[in-house]
């Protein structure tokens, strides 16, 4: 009798392992876990503590930028209304192209010749190929009224400070190998564009090539020298953020009052409402990452 009931007892069912592949396993199911599943959760593993001070200081470089823009805006606008000419114009295109090169060239950890020689030919061919598309840019929009032209203007510039990369420059130094984001890529072309359609409403030649050259400047180039800057010293960052937003907040206030209000009100809620709000919201969050998590690389798959 002992030996019937031992020929009719199955066979005991095999320990359930943890593997990533091999099939489903016999007499489990598919999504079957075992005790221990539970003991690999981790909550708020990958949360970053912020401090107030510390998040304040790096929203200065969105405020830096907002200052640069606004900049452009006034010149734009002065360059309209015949209060800049194209003799002043160009002479704010010279210092700031020799200011831009000798911040770029003494931030720098390595001069040499060859650096110097880049910079030199790719300035010269910008130059020369905007002096030659000036005619074109300047009847480009003549038979658009300028209401239309300022509303795509603004339009432009808006939706260049939404996809503008503030942690780094579009333009890279040579040598940099990653490539710019797609977003930042279209927030330039917009700023193109925008400069384009302003620069059409100019009545000579001069004056549209002296103000493509100032945008592009700003729009192409001044983000690549405030983060060579930065990179620099961080503490020169913050001095020329504060110089800039001083003199943008000044020359705002010479030309409307209510304009400056709302700069400064602007500069106020980036500087320090929102980041009081990213350290509230921070209390709030809630994360849990545990052995369901799809595996992430450790090393840089370009290496």
């Amino acid at each position: 009798m002992d030996l019937s009931l031992a020929n009719n007892s199955s066979p005991p069912r095999p320990r359930w392992r943890k593997v990533a592949y091999g099939g489903m396993q016999p007499g489990y199911d598919d999504n079957h876990t075992d005790e221990s599943f539970l003991e690999g959760m981790v909550m708020n593993a990958s949360v970053v503590k912020r401090g107030m001070l510390k998040v304040m200081l790096d929203s200065v470089s969105i405020s830096e930028y907002l200052c640069i823009v606004a900049l452009v805006v006034l010149v734009w606008t002065c360059t309209l209304t015949s209060t800049i000419d194209e003799n002043s114009l160009l002479f704010i295109d010279v210092s700031l192209l020799v200011s831009g090169f000798l911040i770029l060239l003494f931030t720098q950890e390595m001069l040499s010749l060859s650096l110097l020689l880049h910079y030199f030919l790719n300035i010269s061919f910008f130059i020369t190929v905007l002096y030659v598309l000036a005619p074109i840019y300047q009847t480009l929009t003549r038979s658009i009224s300028s209401d239309s032209i300022w509303a795509v203007a603004v339009s432009l510039l808006v939706l260049h400070l939404f996809l503008h990369d503030y942690s780094e420059s579009t333009v890279k130094a040579p040598g940099v190998l990653k490539n710019p984001a797609l977003t930042s890529c279209i927030s330039v072309n917009a700023s193109v564009v925008a400069s384009v359609f302003i620069s059409s409403r100019l009545p000579s030649r001069l004056q549209v090539f002296a103000i493509m050259l100032f945008s592009l400047q700003v729009f192409l180039f001044a983000p690549l020298v405030t983060y060579c800057i930065k990179k620099y010293s961080f503490r020169l960052h913050l001095c020329f953020s504060v110089s800039l937003m001083a003199m943008t907040l000044s020359f705002v206030y010479m030309l409307h009052r209510l304009l400056f209000v709302l700069l400064l009100s602007l500069l106020v809620f980036v500087n320090v409402v929102c980041p009081y709000w990213l350290i509230r919201i921070q209390e709030y969050k809630f994360e849990i990452n545990g052995p369901w998590d799809e595996a992430k690389l450790c090393f840089d798959i370009t290496d």
